[in-house]
């Protein structure tokens, strides 16, 4: 049995039967991210971040880890467009000390696969986590929470109103210019 499997028991979350949508999808299948090299991000992938990789077509190939979801990576160039660390992709590990295992290989590694910024690891919005920034510009966070995170955030329904305001200046836990 594999760790996806221990901890994810059911991997399937039904769309609420009460939606009242235009669209009625039953699944979100995909993502996509861009990226400047294909062969150089595909080697960032699989040797560091240990995703599995499929080019499918010439300019793209998919990325995905432990569920049925994939993020297509498509090679743009010159014209990838730089993020911020708050659009990132998760990657969940077992311990803290397998987070802090891969800050100290993102850090010892940084050089090798072109990464451009890791931040320091800290415990924040209910997990411990540190983020990279690779070197196509797009954000990964190393996470450990106990369990499985989707199921609470899910579980739990809303919890603020949608009339609710959010400050932008709250988020400055996570400034990119505290990098390491």
């Amino acid at each position: 049995m594999s760790l996806t499997r221990d901890i994810i028991a059911d991997g399937i979350a039904d769309p609420a039967p009460e939606r009242n949508s235009i669209v009625k999808p039953y699944v979100m299948s995909h993502g996509t991210l861009e990226c400047h090299d294909l062969k150089a991000s595909r080697r960032f992938y699989e040797e560091f971040l240990g995703l599995e990789c499929v080019r499918h077509a010439i300019p793209a190939m998919v990325i995905r880890c432990g569920l049925k979801f994939h993020i297509v990576a498509v090679q743009v160039g010159d014209s990838v467009h730089p993020l911020n660390v708050l659009n990132h992709w998760g990657l969940d590990v077992e311990s803290r000390e397998k987070v802090d295992e891969a800050y100290e290989n993102a850090l010892k590694h940084k050089d090798t696969y072109q990464i451009r910024q890791v931040l320091k690891p800290v415990s924040q919005h209910g997990v411990y986590s540190f983020y990279l920034e690779d070197l196509d510009h797009n954000w990964w966070e190393i996470q450990y929470i106990p369990g499985f995170q989707h199921e609470d955030m899910f579980d739990f329904g809303d919890r603020f109103s949608m009339d609710d305001s959010a400050n932008p200046a709250d988020l400055t836990e996570l400034n990119v210019k505290n990098s390491s």
